[in-house]
């Protein structure tokens, strides 16, 4: 099994929205992934609720996403599928800074 995980800082504003509004429309459209893409074992995203406002700048990340994958080709057949780069597109225009962590177990 694969585990994907990633941490995202969101801009304060973009695309016409909050960092909240930003980070739920992300939160979301990961979830709606589950089910339709091949290999993808599971998926969970959040808004960090640590934190008193989201995108302003602080040590902590504003949204987590964790992933678990069958095999690592499952992993790569996600990040080529055409709904996730649909997100990416998206996530790009909203974020500051990304992190990324892959083990397996």
């Amino acid at each position: 099994m694969i585990r994907h995980i990633v941490f995202w800082k969101l801009k304060a504003e973009a695309e016409g929205a909050t960092a909240k509004e930003n980070g739920q429309k992300m939160v979301d459209a990961f979830h709606n992934l589950e089910g339709k893409i091949p290999g993808l074992v599971s998926i969970e995203s959040g808004l960090n609720f640590g934190k008193e406002s989201l995108g302003n700048g602080d040590v902590d990340y504003d949204i987590a996403l964790d992933t678990t994958f069958r095999t690592k080709a499952a992993l790569d057949f996600y990040q080529a599928h055409p709904e996730h780069q649909a997100i990416v597109s998206f996530v790009k225009k909203v974020v500051t800074e990304r992190r990324a962590v892959d083990f397996e177990f």
